[in-house]
């Protein structure tokens, strides 16, 4: 299933030939100052012959060492003010492909350590970083019976890391697959049946809501951006639930909605010139918080719980799709003025974010999220981080804030937006005749606060805005738009990063 085996490593003499390891790779700002007289000799001898020694990836022929084969893999720039623990990960990457372009196939891991608390998680991020690199499409390992690249990765390290990587890494391919594979073979069911699959046996309440009678009564917003799409059965939508519950006493619960459009036209609002392309991506979000389910399985942290709703649709074109200037009323009751079909996933997530709201009223210590890949302005805007907005009851909290230093650290950085009175102003429906306006009917990467403004829609469509810090129930909500870090290296198709799910586990995991 393409999945990468990380195994704790505590014998410094793993190191040598005969340890069952058959490469070293060396993830060092300076790879002369390991620690290790072993290899700093080797590098010193290196550099004089060979000038890319220390200044990128380079493998040396290397007796008495694992498999004869040494690849010093440095960390540039690290000192710089700029840079982030991110650079353990390209080093990383580099390094572990090297071993890959070599033949190797139990590679061992050695990350030296730096006292700049930037990279505290410098040896976790850069293991992490090999299961980005080492991903295989599932399209791809299922035509051409594609095995892993490795039997495992040893981790030289002085404490236990690999139970929590691997289910990390666990959780991260699951979101990958189900976020990269084409519409077809990643369908609204297809979607729905690798989750129950990959969830089997793991103490997960899972539910799948695929009646169209159901949908259509409790997730009217969703059902409209599906509509078209009912007319072919592979095509239909689907609601998936999820739950985890921690042993002990439950001192906080999450809630998460995700947005899993498995493909998006536009709608009646076509994408036009090219605009189509890529769109099996859209589906990002729900993958992420199904990912994240899968690792809270298998580390099964205690004293939390964590309730999940994925909507899957595909945005269909017909003569049944739904259109510009229709007033729907949502799960909450708000009669929503559709904008712009476009702008669908924003409906999907307004009926998801209800029913938790819902949840969330006799929960203890609720926060909500929304997750998706949402719009084309935090591209604009941040590049290819991923943007969050919360409400004044998660500022309080410092929730946002929380989420982007788990991720600073992690190698999942955040850019934190801020929710503004302009936000609410730009869903007026000015008719009066709707409740609120959806979107304008342009795109959002033109639009002044382009993806802050859906997080006041998102409030207001599902009744969270009934919620706040004067409320006698206020709940944390934070929106978390990733269209800009879903995937990296192509604009099109790129290949999935799972982003943001370690940052969400640690900020959950993690005691302040």
């Amino acid at each position: 299933m393409g999945q990468v085996n990380f195994i704790d490593v505590r014998d410094d003499d793993a190191i040598f030939e005969g340890s069952g390891w058959d490469a070293l790779v060396v993830v060092a700002s300076d790879v002369m100052q390991t620690g290790v007289d072993e290899i700093s000799l080797l590098a010193d001898h290196g550099v004089k012959i060979d000038n890319r020694v220390g200044r990128s990836a380079t493998m040396l022929f290397a007796p008495g060492l694992a498999g004869g084969r040494l690849i010093l893999s440095p960390v540039l720039n690290s000192q710089d003010d700029v840079e982030d623990v991110r650079v353990f990960a390209d080093a990383a990457r580099a390094g572990i492909a090297l071993a890959l372009q070599a033949g190797a196939k139990r590679p061992l891991l050695l990350v030296a350590k730096e006292s700049d608390t930037r990279y505290q998680f410098s040896a976790e991020v850069a293991a992490l970083a090999c299961g980005q690199e080492l991903w295989q499409a599932l399209e791809s390992r299922e035509a051409k019976g594609d095995k892993p690249a490795f039997e495992s990765i040893g981790l030289l390290c002085s404490s236990d890391m690999s139970q929590s990587l691997n289910a990390l890494e666990a959780g991260r391919i699951l979101a990958r697959d189900l976020c990269g594979t084409e519409p077809e073979r990643m369908s609204a069911g297809a979607f729905a049946d690798y989750c129950v699959a990959a969830y089997q046996d793991s103490g997960l309440k899972v539910c799948v809501i695929e009646d169209r009678d159901v949908l259509e009564r409790d997730y009217p917003l969703l059902s409209a951006v599906g509509r078209s799409s009912f007319a072919v059965s592979r095509h239909q939508p689907r609601v998936v639930k999820l739950e985890y519950v921690g042993e002990g006493e439950i001192e906080r619960t999450y809630f998460f909605a995700g947005k899993g459009v498995i493909y998006d036209t536009g709608g009646a609002d076509i994408k036009v010139a090219g605009g189509m392309a890529g769109m099996s991506r859209d589906k990002g979000g729900a993958a992420a918080v199904a990912g994240l389910m899968k690792t809270l399985s298998m580390l099964k942290p205690k004293g939390i719980r964590v309730v999940s709703e994925l909507g899957l649709v595909r945005n269909s074109i017909g003569s049944e799709a739904f259109v510009t200037d229709e007033i729907i009323t949502s799960h909450a009751g708000v009669r929503v003025r559709i904008g712009n079909t476009d702008a669908e996933g924003r409906l999907v997530l307004a009926d998801l974010l209800s029913h938790l709201r819902i949840k969330a009223e006799k929960a203890v210590k609720p926060e909500l999220f929304s997750v998706a890949t949402l719009t084309g302005h935090v591209v604009r805007c941040y590049g290819g981080y991923t943007a969050t907005v919360e409400n004044s009851v998660a500022k309080h909290s410092g929730v946002a804030s929380s989420i982007a230093s788990q991720g600073e650290s992690w190698g999942e950085p955040v850019e934190q937006s801020v929710l503004r009175r302009d936000d609410y102003a730009k869903i007026v429906d000015p008719s009066g005749a709707a409740d609120i306006l959806s979107s304008n009917n342009g795109p959002s990467s033109v639009t002044a606060r382009g993806h802050q403004y859906p997080a006041a829609f998102l409030l207001k469509a599902s009744g969270l805005s009934e919620h706040g810090v004067q409320s006698e129930k206020p709940m944390a909500y934070v929106h978390v738009d990733i269209a800009g870090s879903a995937t990296e290296g192509h604009p099109l198709y790129g290949k999935p990063t799972a982003t943001p799910l370690v940052g969400l586990y640690k900020h959950m995991t993690v005691k302040s």
